[in-house]
């Protein structure tokens, strides 16, 4: 016996999940108005649920990398006043030491 095996989208799954999970349809009624296995959205269903921790978890890089960002500026910004200092003590020096070689 030759089984033709169906591929779902993801869509698809997620569709079937979310009725599942809302409660507009029983698992039973999804399998008979889907033509699939009942355990099959059983698995999609624990796949789910195993899953949606990440949907949050990924904001926290985001977060990590806003920090960061803030960190390199503030870092960038502290190295530039820096370095004008050293530009104006760099000029001062030089006028100081050519009116010493005038004495």
């Amino acid at each position: 016996m030759n089984q033709k095996w169906r591929k779902h989208s993801p869509e698809f799954k997620a569709a079937v999940v979310l009725e599942l999970l809302t409660g507009k349809r029983s698992v039973s009624e999804l399998a008979r108005e889907k033509r699939i296995k009942d355990s099959l959205i059983y698995r999609w269903r624990s796949e789910v649920l195993e899953r949606l921790p990440e949907v949050f978890a990924v904001a926290a890089p985001e977060t990590q990398m806003d920090e960061r960002i803030q960190e390199l500026e503030r870092l960038l910004g502290q190295k530039t006043v820096e370095n004008e200092a050293l530009k104006k003590a760099s000029k001062w020096l030089s006028s100081v030491s050519g009116k010493s070689d005038r004495l």
